[in-house]
């Protein structure tokens, strides 16, 4: 009996235990699972409908279990759209090996409880949603082999406890949030295959022990902040095949033997950082190499033709780089890549290449897909063979010196979906056949010399996204046809002469964003149909003839950018911009409007409206200055007309009673209050500033108006450099002298100038001085921001200046541009863009300050005149008795036959100096003569002589070889002498002088000065 009892336990025993490995554990599985879908949003696809009591474990769908224990060993749900969280019930499934949860939308976060999957050995979670910290609980799984956490949106560091997964092959931490330096621990993982750390926000410098990966094939550090010089670490990783280092801040040259060292190197990218020196011609020695990329560093020096000998290249990106010398010899290497015949893309834009286009690109790869040689100074015209490139979908040459008619084998290229052709010179129509490239996505042919119509078969382009035609010399209407590219996002035909009318059909255009039609000949009411772009976020239609009142396009709630100015529409100013939450800038100036503006919403801020120029504008903010709008009186009924006409008759008449008595105790008046009504409106100008400073403050910052202190000496006083107490800079004080002729004019013209406008160029009012002196004489100054590098005059012609003030060097050709660039600009704010309109009336050097960097700001405006605030003739009478306006030389010849001040004088101005600063005279200089002056000087120079009469100074000044400074210096001069012609009306618009120098500059110049525009 007691045999049989103990057998029966036995048994028991061990069915118990068959049940804990077939039974128990397996039922914990399920639950495991069960709890975890409890917690997952499947969405439409139901993709774990099997996961039910209807189905054996093991059938379930991703799941797969071990043949001896039947426990589940992988659970594999990548890609399955699956959301909400990941259960912590996930760390129960203690068999795991295997854990797919990739490509869903997870989010939350890791949870801790994954760290008891200690046989696990394949984890991947990345593109989802997961955030927190990567769990330190993970080191515990000791056999992992594989680790993917890529693009989620972990955040912190990476916890040093990873480093004892010494067993780890593959890490992918990529396009997360994680911060701080370069996790060490990561040396202690020597079995590591592939790293990658791209997309996060890791700093500081690469440790050398990096070097302790040996077994390392693939590393990303891609779009960090790493700094320090190129990690010498690196060139012993021998092993390594791809390189991904964009978007960092590495420094310095790349070794010469770069090429030696990392030999099986095939994918190589640099781009992005700063890297300095040559391109090592060793790396092509690496016959694996297949993609090379550096673009956007420093590196210097020429283009290797070796690159040619590299078969298995696929892609060679140099670009934003200052590789060249603007020589015949740079582009040596295009004619030895056509032995690269699995080359699929060229990227060399924005270097300083130049010399003729190749004819040879055409023998290139029939695979390349990209070519873009943009922003360099090529010259010649785009090969008759280009059809040659039969995969070309980018064909990018915008922005160097290409000339002649388009190809018509350009339409063959079918598969092309971005041409890029803008700033150059090409000429000719813009051919119908580029209707037969269907594919087009995106097609700029801006500034350039086209002419004739635009051809209706562009709307065959059906996928067309971007349509860029502006500044070119295009007439004609526009096509219906454009306006029925669905597709169409971005459309600019601004700066052409075409005409008629806007079409219709450009309500068809539902996802257009920007509309750009600005300074054509365009006329006709704006379309009601302007409503239906609902997409619109830009609508530049300013510059054009334009009746009527605006459309209807209240339903544009994106907006943020709509000018209109300089056109003739009419009717009322439409409420419904004030409930256009994105508008961003509003200009509605130079028109025809009438009635009352609007004061709620943008309305508020004169800054984003802009409505100066439209006389029959009434209300708004004060800021805007218009006039007050009249209360109609309710009509009187008709009863008593005749005692109504009374009525109004004898107001009338009472009213110029009282004018005509107050002309003439104004006359009797006028000589004895002359001096004080001076002081009242000098001092009623004054109210304006919000701080004023004493006549006694101003002594003590000058010294007593020491000469040790005075900086120049102007027309109507003396300037001097300050240190105010109440300000923490150096400022300007110019102290007038009241004995002179005009002085109280100028002062009150230069404060009634500057009071309300404010430009990067114009040089800043800081306060005045109305006093008197200790000994009881009146006292005027004016304060200004202070200009370290004083005026333009002593830069050009420092051999005039004392040694203690002389420029320590000349400026270059680019510097001399972008002055002139910023003088340009400023007049054009002053003549177009300021509430009132105003006139300068004395442009010269000495007149032009330069700051640190030598930014140009406009100063001295005690001439200027507000052309709109007051009738012409009587503020004129008003502010000088001068008969002539501004300095002789640079006076509008107009002027000095008693012509009033105008834009047009400022323009002359403005072309003299220009003329100057290029050729180092001054107009009154001893040469010139009779019917020899400056502007006759240059003009006879023009076509072959252009270099002899240019300041020397700049043909030293360290350009570049190769640089073509004669044809810089024509297009220069040539629009100086456009604004000194003879005739006002002849002469350009100041907005076109911006435009034209801006293009000069960034044709022949790729330095842009960012920090200033």
């Amino acid at each position: 009996m007691k045999s049989m009892m103990r057998l029966f336990l036995v048994l028991a025993f061990n069915a118990l235990m068959l049940l804990e490995a077939y039974g128990f554990t397996g039922e914990s599985d399920r639950q495991a699972l069960l709890e975890f879908k409890s917690q997952v949003s499947e969405g439409k696809r139901n993709a774990l409908s099997s996961w039910n009591n209807s189905f054996p474990l093991c059938s379930w769908k991703g799941v797969r279990c071990g043949r001896k224990h039947k426990r589940v060993t992988r659970l594999d749900l990548g890609g399955l759209q699956l959301g909400g969280v990941i259960s912590p019930s996930i760390g129960n499934l203690s068999f795991l090996i295997y854990l797919e949860l990739s490509n869903n939308s997870f989010g939350g976060i890791i949870p801790q409880e994954m760290g008891n999957l200690f046989r696990l050995k394949y984890l991947a979670i990345g593109f989802n949603y997961l955030g927190g910290r990567i769990p330190a609980s993970l080191s515990n799984c000791s056999r992992l082999l594989y680790l993917d956490l890529f693009s989620n949106n972990l955040g912190e560091g990476v916890p040093s406890e990873l480093g004892s997964l010494t067993k780890l092959l593959y890490l992918y931490l990529g396009l997360n949030d994680v911060k701080g330096k370069f996790p060490v621990f990561i040396r202690n993982l020597t079995s590591l295959i592939v790293l990658n750390l791209g997309y996060n926000n890791l700093e500081g410098e690469i440790p050398d022990d990096i070097a302790r990966l040996s077994q390392m094939v693939s590393l990303t550090l891609t779009m960090n902040k790493f700094s320090g010089v190129f990690p010498p670490a690196f060139y012993n990783l021998s092993s390594l095949e791809n390189l991904y280092l964009l978007g960092n801040g590495f420094s310095g040259n790349l070794k010469p033997d770069f090429g030696n060292l990392l030999p099986n190197i095939r994918e190589l990218s640099l781009h992005g950082n700063f890297l300095t020196g040559a391109i090592p011609t060793t790396l092509t020695n690496i016959s694996t190499l297949e993609m090379f990329g550096i673009g956007k560093n420093r590196m210097t020096g020429s283009i290797s033709p070796n690159f040619g000998k590299l078969q298995n290249l696929h892609y060679l990106e140099l670009a934003n780089n200052s590789l060249g010398s603007y020589s015949f010899g740079d582009l040596e290497f295009l004619d030895a890549l056509t032995n690269c015949s699995h080359l699929h893309g060229l990227s060399v834009s924005y270097n300083r290449l130049g010399g003729a286009l190749p004819t040879s690109i055409v023998n290139m790869s029939a695979e390349l897909t990209v070519l873009n040689l943009k922003g360099n100074l090529i010259y010649g015209s785009i090969p008759q063979d280009i059809e040659n490139l039969i995969g070309l979908q980018s064909l990018l040459l915008a922005d160097n010196l290409l000339t002649g008619p388009l190809p018509t084998s350009l339409g063959k290229l079918v598969g092309l979906g971005e041409l890029i052709l803008f700033s150059n010179r090409i000429s000719g129509e813009i051919p119908s056949f580029i209707g037969n490239v269907t594919q087009l996505v995106k097609l700029n042919l801006s500034n350039n010399s086209f002419e004739g119509m635009v051809p209706p078969s562009l709307g065959d382009c059906s996928h067309m996204l971007d349509l860029q035609i502006g500044y070119n010399k295009l007439n004609g209407k526009i096509p219906k046809e454009i306006m029925q590219i669905p597709t169409l996002v971005h459309l600019n035909m601004e700066g052409n002469s075409l005409s008629g009318s806007l079409p219709n059909d450009v309500g068809r255009l539902q996802n257009l964003v920007e509309l750009s039609l600005g300074n054509n000949n365009l006329s006709g009411q704006l379309p009601q149909t302007l409503g239906k772009c609902l997409s619109m976020e830009v609508m530049y239609l300013q510059g054009n003839y334009f009746d009527g009142a605006i459309p209807d396009i209240k339903g544009l709630m994106g907006v943020k950018r709509v000018d209109l100015s300089n056109n003739n529409l009419s009717g009322g100013i439409p409420e419904y911009f004030e409930n256009f939450s994105k508008l961003e800038y509003l200009n509605l100036s130079i028109n025809n409007f009438e009635g009352r503006v609007p004061t709620k919403g943008k309305f508020q801020n004169s800054t984003t409206v802009f409505v100066f120029r439209n006389k029959n504008l009434c209300g708004g903010i004060k800021e805007l200055k218009l006039k007050p709008c009249i209360v109609q009186t309710p009509p009187m009924g008709t009863k008593h007309p005749s005692l109504l006409r009374k009525v109004v008759i004898g107001v009338s008449v009472g009213i110029a009673l009282l004018l005509l008595l107050f002309v003439v105790s104004l006359r009797w008046f006028k000589k004895r209050k002359k001096n004080q009504k001076t002081n009242n409106s000098a001092l009623s100008t004054l109210d304006i500033f919000h701080e004023k400073i004493s006549y006694g403050d101003l002594r003590n910052a000058t010294d007593g108006f020491s000469s040790s202190n005075m900086v120049g000496l102007g027309s109507f006083g003396t300037v001097f450099k300050a240190l105010l107490p109440t300000e923490s800079k150096t400022v300007a004080v110019k102290v007038l002298n009241l004995q002179r002729h005009g002085a109280m004019k100028s002062f009150m013209a230069e404060c009634e100038s500057l009071k309300d406008i404010r430009h990067r160029n114009l040089v800043k009012l800081l306060t005045a001085c109305a006093s008197v002196d200790f000994q009881g004489n009146e006292f005027r100054a004016l304060i200004y921001e202070f200009m370290p590098n004083g005026n333009l005059d002593m830069w050009l012609h420092p051999e005039e200046v004392e040694e203690i003030r002389r420029p320590s060097r000349t400026l270059t050709l680019l510097e001399r541009l972008n002055i002139a660039i910023d003088v340009a600009s400023a007049l054009d704010y002053l003549h177009v863009y300021c509430h009132e309109q105003i006139v300068h009336c004395d442009i010269k050097p000495s007149n032009v300050l330069l700051d640190d960097d030598l930014t140009a700001h406009v100063s001295d405006f005690g001439l200027a005149r507000l052309l709109l605030k007051f009738d012409q003739e009587s503020f004129y009478n008003q502010l000088s008795s001068a008969g002539v306006r501004g300095t002789i030389g640079y006076a509008a010849p107009e002027y000095g036959m008693g012509g009033q001040p105008s834009i047009h004088g400022d323009v002359y101005s403005f072309g003299v100096l220009l003329l100057e600063m290029l050729t180092g005279k001054r107009p009154n200089n001893e040469l010139f003569g009779g019917n020899f002056t400056l502007h006759s000087y240059t003009k006879s120079a023009l076509t072959e002589g252009v270099l002899d009469i240019a300041d020397v100074s700049i043909l030293h000044s360290g350009l570049r070889i190769g640089f073509p400074i004669s044809e810089c210096l024509t297009l220069v001069l040539e629009v100086g002498l456009r604004c000194c012609e003879e005739s006002p009306t002849n002469r350009l618009a100041t907005t076109e002088v911006v435009k034209e120098l801006i293009t000069i500059r960034e044709r022949f110049f790729k330095a842009r000065r960012t920090a200033r525009r």
